[in-house]
């Protein structure tokens, strides 16, 4: 039988405020455990909850990314459940009425496929705190330091039917959240992390499976191994006679697996009631219209406009607007350029990522500059250095922190475009290599590339491409 996947995805944003979304403790990351939590955080009796307005601006300006219905009336409630690291023994989200509901996000797949994914909903909450154990077992600790986090809790649809298509929108939501400025999307640090609703069906039936929850998923990479695992797990269980029970799962990182942690609850299991010490929030047509005239250029747009001024592929400009940074970055070295987006458009995708890549950085920390990247370029541009050798000059301006000019000159690297000086080079090659020249003169023109190599080679790698190639060709061909 053939098993169709579906899979919804619940995001959660923490919201990059300065303090909690109901009292006037610090989020900031890294402090001493219970270092920054306050009465409010610690659930005493007689504390009452503020609602932090800057994190209903940043759910606000969410909503209106994704066009999506932004609520003028929407209510905090009780969810009521029992974590160790939960000191008021509820969370305070929502659920009927959320402050943003009915959006979609556009994702475009490796294969150029363009799939646009529904948002059912964004709901501001608190977060819980963390229960840490140490010792193998033997101690536990509980720190609050994250209690009361504002997040955004960001639900899909199930309209996704692979892992790849889930990533995708994940990865498309992260960007998102980074472009707005509403998230630092870190999720080492747990800022931006993962709940995978994934079930199977037969191929053409309407009715969804039976799903499972895997909960707290921080990495792409995790996030698609742990969904392949599941579907396989779900189908192996159902073609050998058994059936699909609804629960919450983990994955195992260092097994590959995911594994039971507790029976999947549902609504009911919380007993939401409005909160009675949060009056319903009410937002003016005044301050949802402020929110939208101070969005940014959003990623697609940015990318339409990247394809249309500078002739890039549509591939191209998605991979160049994937972080707000990445694009600034790749806008000035055109700009420093005075024109050539191609050009600077394979060093930025190629060089400098391959380099952030190699060395764990943001675009943001790289050691070279745009400016110093367009600096380079000038030099293949007017003929100084070749392509092959500005990338030499690019590792050397990464380690030494070096302008281009000032590595070409310390090093000899100017290239050599004197005809006289190249045909010379080739006439010595010429001779150090008879029987190359008669096999390629009596027609083996495959033999073309090991000249060029060799006279690249004699002078350094230092000779002007274009030219080796046209003065070989001519001196080859013999009297």
């Amino acid at each position: 039988m053939e098993w169709e996947t579906v899979i919804g995805l619940e995001i959660h944003a923490q919201l990059a405020t300065r303090s909690k979304i109901f009292s006037g403790s610090s989020t900031a990351y890294g402090g001493a455990p219970n270092s920054q939590a306050n009465l409010v955080d610690l659930g005493y009796p007689g504390v009452l909850p503020v609602l932090n307005g800057e994190a209903v601006r940043m759910a606000v300006k969410f909503g209106l990314a994704i066009g999506a219905t932004v609520a003028r009336r929407s209510v905090f409630a009780r969810k009521n459940y029992f974590y160790p690291d939960l000191p008021k023994g509820y969370q305070i989200s929502q659920y009927e009425l959320p402050i943003v509901a009915n959006g979609r996000v556009g994702i475009l797949l490796e294969d150029g496929t363009r799939k646009s994914v529904g948002v059912t909903r964004a709901h501001l909450e608190e977060d819980a705190g963390k229960s840490l154990h140490e010792g193998l077992g033997r101690s536990s600790g509980i720190d609050l330091n994250r209690a009361g986090t504002p997040l955004l809790e960001i639900v899909s649809e199930p309209d996704m039917r692979s892992a790849r298509e889930a990533i995708a929108y994940m990865k498309k939501v992260h960007t998102l959240v980074r472009y707005l400025e509403v998230c630092d999307g870190n999720m080492q640090e747990g800022s931006f992390r993962c709940d995978a609703n994934v079930s199977v069906r037969p191929k053409g039936a309407r009715e969804f499976g039976t799903r499972c929850e895997i909960k707290n998923l921080n990495s792409f990479r995790f996030v698609e191994r742990a969904i392949n695992h599941e579907v396989e797990r779900q189908v192996e269980l159902i073609e050998g006679g058994g059936k699909v029970v609804q629960e919450t799962r983990l994955y195992d990182a260092d097994r590959g697996e995911t594994r039971p942690m507790r029976s999947k609850e549902e609504a009911n299991d919380y007993r939401y009631f409005p909160d009675p010490d949060l009056l319903p929030l009410v937002l003016d047509e005044a301050f949802v219209e402020g929110v939208r005239t101070g969005l940014p250029e959003l990623p697609d747009a940015k990318a339409a406009r990247f394809a249309s001024e500078h002739g890039l592929s549509e591939y191209d400009a998605g991979v160049l607007t994937a972080s707000r940074e990445m694009a600034s970055y790749y806008e000035t070295v055109v700009a420093g350029l005075g024109g050539e987006p191609k050009l600077a458009a394979n060093w930025v995708m190629g060089e400098l990522s391959g380099f952030l890549n190699r060395d764990g950085l943001e675009v943001g920390a790289s050691p070279v500059s745009a400016a110093a990247l367009a600096g380079l370029l000038k030099r293949v541009q007017d003929g100084t250095i070749s392509g092959k050798l500005a990338k030499d000059v690019f590792e050397a301006m990464w380690t030494e922190r070096k302008p281009a000019d000032e590595i070409i000159e310390a090093k000899g690297l100017r290239q050599i475009t004197d005809a006289g000086a190249i045909e010379k080079a080739i006439r010595d090659v010429m001779a150090a290599n008879p029987g190359q020249l008669a096999g390629y003169r009596s027609g083996k023109d495959k033999l073309f590339g090991f000249f060029v190599g060799q006279v690249m080679k004699a002078t350094g790698g230092k000779a002007n491409p274009a030219q080796v190639n046209d003065l070989l060709k001519k001196l080859l061909a013999g009297p």
